[in-house]
């Protein structure tokens, strides 16, 4: 599978750039691949196609506010600062991407904040773009990770080109959203609402959570044309024994498993037996799924309109058939969806 296949002319205005007004009035399109059919619904009728027993599955990563905004000692000149995970919680070592990345040596001091209220040394070149950072701080770590958050901003994607607002600290996060630790929002999660989990509940539908830590990796451009050379960068995940336990039974009692969102497709993928049943893990994946590809756990999904030339576009063409997906992405375009993560919805099934 080549990555020219998965080019498409998206004009820039049909990226969403805020959500919808509410979480699950966004449009959801369904895809039945026995029928091959196309259906145009609201997100909330999600409810109609899931029965008693059925099973979704759920990424509850927490997105944290990872942009930070500073200046170079001595030059004073601008920097942007994207922290990517913690690396060392005593040292307040933290592994970020600096833009712009020329600028910024091994041994710069960079200041954030009103009177400097924070520092930060350049202590590691990791990449190109990647730097290690030493916070110089000397209050407990508490009041530290206040302060670097209180600092930091929601970390919207850039292809979401408008300043942050109030709104996207609540709508940038999943309502279940737990364990701290992802820089981009599971953005299939986004549409669920309160109303509509009860709901499903209700209807008899069983839910589990897995954590995925949703990395830069998943905007990284593929600039490979021969996917199998192609690398994933590394996401920590979990997988717990209970999760396993209500995906396995689902799957003995030939019930739907619904793989809510990229993210959690990929983190089961990366945790099956031979029989195709989930095992419990904790550790990291870079698995990167293309088309051809045999999935073993969930037999439907629910995700967003992707950009083109991504690796989550190319995941779902897996998932759903390269040319169902890509008939149904021409049928988006043409039907006005809203493409990217505040964008509408599509159930594969």
């Amino acid at each position: 599978m080549k990555l020219s296949k998965f080019k498409f002319e998206l004009d820039p205005k049909k990226i969403a750039l805020h959500p919808t007004e509410n979480r699950d009035e966004s449009k959801l399109m369904v895809l039945n691949r026995a029928k091959r059919t196309i259906e145009h619904r609201l997100f909330k009728d999600v409810l109609d196609y899931f029965d008693d027993k059925d099973v979704m599955v759920f990424n509850n990563t927490k997105v944290f506010p990872a942009r930070l905004y500073g200046n170079k000692e001595k030059t004073g000149a601008e920097i942007e600062v994207f922290l990517l995970r913690e690396l060392n919680r005593e040292q307040r070592l933290w592994d970020v991407l600096v833009d712009p990345a020329r600028k910024i040596r091994i041994g710069n001091k960079l200041y954030f904040g009103d009177d400097d209220l924070l520092v930060a040394e350049v202590i590691d070149n990791t990449t190109s773009r990647g730097r290690t950072l030493r916070f110089l701080f000397d209050g407990p770590y508490d009041e530290f990770k206040k302060t670097l958050y209180d600092l930091g901003e929601t970390p919207l994607p850039k292809f979401i080109n408008r300043p942050v607002q109030p709104e996207d600290k609540d709508r940038y996060q999943t309502i279940f959203a737990k364990h701290e630790g992802a820089v981009a929002a599971p953005t299939a999660g986004l549409h669920f609402s309160r109303e509509l989990l009860k709901r499903l509940e209700i209807k008899g539908v069983n839910f589990t959570y897995l954590t995925l830590h949703v990395g830069l990796g998943n905007f990284r451009s593929v600039d490979v044309e021969d996917l199998t050379k192609h690398k994933m960068d590394s996401e920590q995940i979990w997988i717990t024994e209970e999760a396993c336990k209500v995906v396995n039974t689902a799957k003995m009692m030939k019930k739907n498993v619904c793989a809510v969102g990229t993210t959690v497709m990929r983190t089961m993928e990366s945790s099956v037996s031979t029989q195709g049943f989930l095992n419990p893990f904790e550790g990291w994946t870079n698995k990167f799924i293309f088309p051809p590809y045999e999935f073993s756990v969930a037999n439907s999904m629910i995700t967003n309109f992707h950009l083109p030339y991504s690796t989550l576009l190319m995941m779902v063409a897996a998932f759903g058939g390269y040319d169902f997906v890509m008939e149904a992405y021409h049928t988006a375009l043409k039907e006005d969806y809203r493409f990217g993560t505040y964008g509408d919805a599509m159930l594969i099934l």
